[in-house]
């Protein structure tokens, strides 16, 4: 398991590699479909937007209300092809990490490796454990949204696996082969 620090540096995507498990510990930024929207239609505005994205990483998250003494409620991930239309202009704004579930489709595999980008994918159905690791929350932009509002998270140990490396790399499409060759 690899301890890895956010905000991601050069050097610490260079280390991973598409199947690695890791723990991910510092901030990093909430968005989910509306989100997404308003800032591609700044952009198309060519209006400055409300958040720095150089250097993030976005967790596709809309995190239930909290309850006392904790951060946020459940907070599991979002299946990531939805966000597939918003994360390439994103990526040249400087996003280098993205978490979220599932497959992230073909347009945004094929722009992630110019870019130096990362997606980590966390696990489906594992809404509170994931909360255990979100130390503070707080709104950054469009409050307006309720749980699809832009949060910043300090997370601490939050489990990810590295699903498509900065190389392009591809877990979904790797890890299949290693099990038919165990067939033969």
């Amino acid at each position: 398991m690899k301890k890895v620090q956010l905000p991601l540096t050069e050097e610490t995507i260079r280390g991973l590699k598409a199947g690695d498990q890791v723990l991910l510990s510092g901030t990093v930024l909430t968005g989910r479909d509306a989100a997404h929207k308003r800032l591609l239609a700044l952009m198309d505005q060519g209006q400055e937007l409300p958040i720095n994205l150089a250097g993030q990483t976005i967790y596709y998250v809309g995190p239930a209300p909290a309850r006392p003494g904790q951060a946020v409620g459940p907070a599991g991930p979002t299946s990531s092809y939805r966000m597939d239309k918003y994360t390439p202009p994103l990526l040249d704004l400087g996003l280098k990490g993205m978490i979220g579930k599932g497959r992230i489709g073909p347009e945004t595999l094929k722009v992630m490796p110019a870019h130096g980008a990362v997606y980590f994918g966390a696990i489906g159905g594992s809404a509170v454990i994931i909360s255990k690791s979100i130390k503070s929350a707080r709104v950054v932009a469009y409050p307006d949204l309720g749980p699809e509002a832009i949060h910043e998270f300090v997370i601490e140990d939050f489990p990810a696996v590295v699903c498509v490396d900065a190389q392009g790399n591809n877990l979904y499409e790797e890890g299949p082969k290693l099990y038919k060759q165990d067939e033969l």
